[in-house]
């Protein structure tokens, strides 16, 4: 299941390939039997967190500049 709370402007196929990546990123780990359970990805203007949750994810974008905003 896919909820998000993206702008509509937000590239779907963006979000897909987030999510995917992400997902493939945790059943690696588990397959290799490293314990992850957290991956944070920052691009130049992204920040990408995502959390496992037992076979699925919980995924936040961020703009990059929002932490120093919020500190």
């Amino acid at each position: 299941m896919l909820i998000a709370t993206l702008p509509s402007s937000f590239p779907a196929e963006l979000v897909n390939q987030i999510a995917e990546d992400v997902l493939a990123a945790f059943r690696a780990a588990a397959a290799a039997q490293l314990p992850l359970s957290e991956l944070i990805i920052n691009y130049p203007s992204l920040k990408i967190t995502a959390r496992e949750l037992r076979g699925g994810a919980v995924v936040f974008l961020a703009p990059k500049g929002l932490d120093a905003r919020a500190t």
